[in-house]
């Protein structure tokens, strides 16, 4: 059964002047699964997320965690903050302190724990993102992926139950960008609830759960990320195109080289596996070329 863990209800945001960013926005993040925040630049995915933790307040409508309305005042909202964690895009914006270690220490330490304690999770969340040889670094001295790695361990190390991410692959590499998703990956196994804004369409449909279309300030569809980014429609109203390895799975069941019950391979070594599969049907006259 699916549990609701954060939920946003008739979201409605105007930035100062009247730009409009969220319309009677609806979302239901469900427990330890991977959703999607999917749609075009400027389409209000960050100013979502900022209200995900209660950053921002909306015009209209409400905030629930774990089906209840959260409150704006400065007991609720560091309750709220303990259980959903934020990273930003920038880590220029969440990065202050003198050195990796004292910039991660920061929220540990803001939560009352003792010095032992707030130890043990700085030093585990810097193993994490492979970030112990950099504890004394001064933050200005790192390189674009190593901010990122050390505000997404300040994040981790607040040990919260949901994790808020805004393009968290924006800016890195092939290499940062598999580092990264790998760390994301573990902390979900171990039972974190993650929310990933993007407009990579082929980041959403390799690692989330679920996706919520987007555009405009308000979500036109949410569900399981195959039957989502499957819907050709749907991803042209959010200005999108379809994953290349949808496209991929969908031409190779059309062509009988993969059954119409079996799984569409999601990530590349699915799909590579598939075609030495395929080849090998070939090879041995199972399947004819052609």
């Amino acid at each position: 059964m699916t549990t609701i863990v954060l939920e946003a209800r008739d979201l409605t945001y105007a930035y100062p002047g009247g730009v409009a960013a969220l319309s009677n926005l609806d979302l239901a993040v469900a427990k330890g699964r991977r959703l999607a925040i999917l749609g075009p630049n400027g389409a209000g995915k960050t100013t979502l997320l900022l209200h995900l933790n209660g950053t921002l307040r909306p015009t209209s409508g409400h905030v629930l965690l774990e089906g209840r309305q959260t409150g704006y005042g400065r007991a609720a909202l560091s309750a709220w903050r303990r259980q959903v964690g934020l990273v930003l895009q920038d880590a220029d914006d969440q990065l202050f302190a003198a050195s990796v270690a004292e910039d991660v220490s920061f929220g540990p330490l803001n939560l009352g724990l003792d010095d032992a304690t707030a130890r043990i999770r700085v030093e585990d969340a810097l193993a994490a993102l492979d970030l112990t040889d950099l504890g004394e670094r001064p933050t200005h001295m790192l390189s674009f992926g190593q901010k990122k790695r050390v505000a997404l361990a300040g994040a981790v190390a607040m040990a919260p139950d949901i994790l808020l991410l805004d393009e968290p692959t924006a800016g890195l590499d092939h290499l940062g960008t598999r580092h990264l998703l790998a760390v994301l990956e573990r902390l979900n196994q171990g039972g974190t609830t993650l929310v990933f804004s993007t407009h990579d369409v082929d980041l959403a449909y390799a690692f989330a759960d679920d996706v919520a279309l987007f555009d405009n300030g308000r979500v036109l569809a949410q569900g399981p990320a195959p039957d989502i980014l499957a819907d050709s429609n749907l991803l042209a109203k959010a200005q999108l195109r379809a994953p290349f390895l949808l496209e991929m799975g969908l031409k190779t069941k059309s062509l009988g080289l993969l059954g119409a019950n079996a799984p569409l391979p999601r990530r590349p070594q699915d799909m590579l596996a598939l075609l030495d599969r395929i080849a090998a049907q070939m090879d041995s006259g199972t399947v004819r070329p052609g």
